[in-house]
């Protein structure tokens, strides 16, 4: 049954096939067509299949073409495959490479893709491509939904924190700050792949929202608002095939500096520190010969309520280039924390507000929260004369000794009521802002620092993203369900299309026992990148001594005592 209130058109038949070119456009009615009656008063469906590359077969699924997209779109890298289009009377087919898409004309409605030895690796059928309409709002959503085999497992969608299995589970692709303990994500990839050997690529940069063997426990079901659904199917025969033409699709990671590789540590957020503070962490960790490669200075190296104007506090670092000097000195590589926001009290506001860099209201006003910076506005990173000028803003930080950025934030992006320089649609631009915002920066440092030592330390990401690395986990916990959670995350960015990855070890929230900690800190340095980092205090591995008393541990049988001795004081000290 369908919903209350819900007008749902279903492709039912194949009604005419138009092969064109590189492409096949299969038109299928949404009711049984028996006369020639049945052709007036229904909607149809157009379905496009084309090709962007190799072993890659794009699905358009169209219900009304005369809608407006102002984009944005996602930046994909295509080819001209050579494709085969083939029909007879009971199939037409669209084949690139190994992967084939096979058109039922005769009901009831069936599309196969077919792998390179002609067996199914998933279809849409009955009820599977839809367009629906909600009498109430107006609003229109296109899906589609593909069937999953026995012992058929779903991964990726971004960086999730829940099971790093995705069967069984509901995602919405909106980036939002929720930490790493619910089901909200900083990083909202529309991209999954199976064990079955293909991924599924949604092109939209809104919120798509995916039912995994969830609402119909056989399929994947994907939608989005409007009159259009497009996404691409891709056949890489192995999970490793699959990545790596997701990634020739939507980017490749670059190499990053050496340098990079080695243990960051960082100030902390909320810590009281200085340039004393933060040479007695120095002084502290080559006294203890724990190498070091990067030292971070999280968000107070510039004056509260002035976040971002990209000046050193004075009353903190009253003589920046000569401390940064000294430090890089010791052979250490530095970071500056950086969003893309503008608090009213930054010098940069008034300027911004008059040459119309920050996002607006319909009503031509500046929109503004209170929310993180008082009053802070949000660079409209779709206008390229605002890019420039916030980039030469940054610019001196980078020319005094800074080598990288954290680019925190982007998730926080409006969406009622906003207008962007280029017209973007508000809805896709709230996930789409990351890949401008980190693009914007990562450029940035390849102009200043050249390609292959430009690094930025990301939070938010989406479709694309992993071009601009590094990105870290977000906002977690100082415990071990908080440490799972993490772990599964990155698992999952890593079936998402991104090499690179870290996250807060031991928690950035609260702080962590010693436990907990020395556990993290093995965890962290197997990832890609490592990194000390916390919120209200310090994470210098030696605040973090056990205080447990070991004593002897003795366990009797009927026959016997054994008794487990403590270990020395040296072999204590080095589990430290």
């Amino acid at each position: 049954m369908n919903r209350e209130n819900y007008r749902i058109l279903s492709a039912t038949q194949c009604v005419r096939v138009i092969p064109s070119g590189k492409s096949l456009t299969v038109l299928s009615s949404c009711v049984p067509v028996r006369h020639r009656g049945d052709t007036l008063n229904s909607g149809i469906l157009e379905i496009e299949f084309s090709s962007p590359a190799l072993h890659v077969i794009r699905v358009r699924i169209t219900h009304f073409a005369g809608r407006k997209d102002p984009g944005p779109h996602f930046v994909t890298y295509e080819g001209d495959p050579e494709v085969e289009i083939t029909t007879d009377d009971e199939y037409a087919i669209f084949r690139s490479g190994n992967l084939s898409a096979r058109v039922r004309l005769q009901p009831p409605w069936q599309v196969d893709f077919l792998n390179e030895k002609g067996e199914i690796i998933t279809s849409s059928g009955y009820h599977g491509m839809q367009h629906m309409v909600d009498q109430n709002t107006k609003k229109s959503y296109t899906s589609d939904s593909l069937m999953l085999d026995v012992g058929e497992y779903v991964y990726g969608l971004g960086e999730r924190f829940t099971p790093y299995l995705k069967n069984g589970q509901s995602v919405d692709m909106w980036n939002a700050d929720g930490g790493t303990s619910s089901e909200l994500a900083y990083k909202n990839i529309p991209f999954y792949m199976t064990n079955r050997g293909y991924g599924v690529f949604v092109e939209d940069a809104s919120d798509v929202s995916f039912e995994v063997a969830s609402e119909k426990v056989e399929r994947v079901q994907f939608s989005t608002e409007g009159e259009t659904l497009v996404y691409d199917l891709l056949y890489g025969q192995t999970p490793k095939g699959v990545l790596d033409l997701y990634t020739a699709f939507t980017g490749r990671p670059p190499i990053l500096p050496a340098w990079s590789y080695g243990l960051w540590l960082s100030t902390s957020f909320t810590t009281s520190y200085d340039e004393q503070t933060v040479t007695s962490f120095l002084d502290g960790m080559a006294e203890r010969n724990i190498p070091l490669s990067v030292f971070h200075f999280d968000c107070f190296w510039m004056k509260g309520y002035n976040w971002c104007d990209f000046t050193w506090d004075p009353d903190t670092f009253p003589d920046p280039e000569r401390m940064l000097a000294r430090y890089h000195a010791r052979g250490l590589h530095l970071c500056c924390w950086m969003n893309p926001y503008i608090a009213q009290q930054s010098p940069l506001f008034r300027e911004a507000m008059e040459k119309e860099y920050m996002l607006r209201t319909t009503d031509g006003n500046v929109w503004q929260t209170d929310l993180w910076q008082s009053g802070m506005g949000v660079l409209d990173v779709t206008n390229p004369e605002a890019r420039a000028w916030y980039k030469d803003k940054i610019r001196p930080v980078l020319r005094m000794g800074i080598d990288c950025l954290k680019t925190d934030f982007g998730e926080r992006i409006p969406v009622k009521n906003i207008v962007y320089h280029d017209g973007s649609d508000p809805l896709r631009m709230h996930n789409y802002y990351s890949c401008l915002y980190n693009r914007m920066v990562y450029e940035l440092l390849v102009e200043e620092r050249g390609e292959g030592e430009a690094i930025v330390f990301a939070r938010s990401a989406t479709a694309g993203c992993q071009q601009y690395p590094v990105h870290w986990g977000g906002d977690n916990s100082a415990s071990y369900p908080s440490m799972a959670e993490t772990l599964r995350a990155g698992l999952s960015m890593s079936q998402s299309g991104f090499a690179y990855w870290s996250h807060d070890i031991s928690g950035f929230e609260s702080t962590a026992p010693a436990d907990v900690y020395k556990r993290w800190v093995q965890f962290g340095l197997l990832s890609s990148h490592s990194r000390l980092h916390g919120s209200s205090s310090y994470r210098v591995p030696w605040l973090f001594r056990a205080r447990r008393r070991w004593s002897r541990s003795c366990v009797k049988s009927s026959t016997t005592t054994i008794c487990r001795r403590p270990p020395t004081a040296s072999a204590a000290s080095s589990t430290t």
